[in-house]
């Protein structure tokens, strides 16, 4: 019996996947897995863009509003959630479709990932120091003497992840490039057909203008200024999504809505590029080029139709 083929919806924040995907769920029956790292956040409603409840109603949504603002949420974590629910869209006879902008957890979504133990606050602080005493370069070959395999991909500049690599060889006693290995021999068997949505730059950047200022016309300000008095701390997971930290500075420091929203599209702008660069590296993506709301409102029947032609031929 083959692996189960499922649909991804990706592209950059601003991109119009959540109005895609939602044409293509009443298409062709499908329930949307969201993966988007600031919309499983509870109480975030307008500056993570989520949707509606009209929305919710003409398609159904998953890992929406599931974790408390002061949660930290792994990829990893996001991964096994995901699979959850998967395995039971599927078990009552629905396809899952799994749309979102935030790259690593549309990946933990189609593989899971390998999160490894818990940091230990002593032996990183250990390792730190010795960055400063010995040099990166010291600890970089501390590394390549117990794990050469992640060292050679590794350098010394790379001061996180060199000093993580170690953390994890200390703890676990086994190299963590033998972790990844056992992971990818373990991955879901799954068969992913991917698409995803690309505009020009500089239309796209007109688009994440338009879109931030929507926000700030629907009381973005007033919401964030709600969570603050209501007790929510400035530095908690929720509050360092996209656009957020701008407008807790701004109320806590003074300042002008429109410095913070200038520094807001600035900031969407720079993750949009960063989301282009991670996903054109994602392999087998059938990417439609629109430059236009009529395109867009070509793909939703253009995606359902792929999806129910390559699932009959399955």
């Amino acid at each position: 019996m083959s692996a189960p083929l499922l649909p991804s919806l990706v592209g950059a924040t601003g991109s119009g996947k959540t109005k895609v995907a939602i044409r293509a769920a009443r298409l062709a029956d499908l329930e949307i897995i969201s993966a988007d790292s600031r919309q499983i956040y509870s109480r975030l409603d307008i500056g993570t863009a989520k949707p509606t409840a009209e929305q919710r109603a003409a398609a159904r949504h998953h890992l929406i509003d599931v974790a408390d603002p002061e949660e930290t949420w792994s990829a990893a974590r996001f991964g096994d959630a995901a699979h959850a629910v998967m395995d039971e869209v599927r078990a009552r006879g629905k396809t899952p479709f799994l749309v979102g902008g935030s790259g690593l957890y549309v990946r933990a979504g189609e593989e899971g990932l390998f999160e490894g133990p818990e940091a230990d606050p002593e032996i990183r602080a250990r390792l730190l120091e010795a960055v400063e005493t010995e040099g990166r370069e010291a600890v970089h070959r501390r590394l390549a003497e117990v794990d050469p395999e992640t060292a050679a991909r590794l350098h010394p500049p790379d001061v996180v992840r060199v000093v993580r690599a170690l953390e994890v060889w200390e703890i676990t006693g086994t190299p963590i490039s033998e972790h990844h290995r056992r992971h990818r021999e373990n991955l879901r068997k799954e068969r992913w057909l991917r698409f995803g949505i690309e505009w020009p730059p500089l239309v796209l950047a007109k688009r994440i203008e338009r879109r931030v200022d929507g926000m700030l016309e629907a009381g973005w300000v007033d919401e964030v200024r709600l969570l603050l008095a209501e007790g929510l701390q400035p530095d908690c997971p929720a509050l360092r999504a996209l656009g957020y930290p701008e407008i807790v500075a701004m109320l806590r420091e003074g300042g002008d809505v429109g410095e913070a929203r200038e520094r807001i599209v600035a900031a969407t702008r720079q993750f949009a590029k960063r989301q282009r660069t991670w996903f054109r590296a994602v392999p087998d993506v059938t990417w439609f080029r629109v430059a236009g709301e009529g395109d867009l409102d070509e793909l939703g029947p253009k995606i359902a139709r792929t999806i129910r032609e390559a699932c009959e031929r399955v």
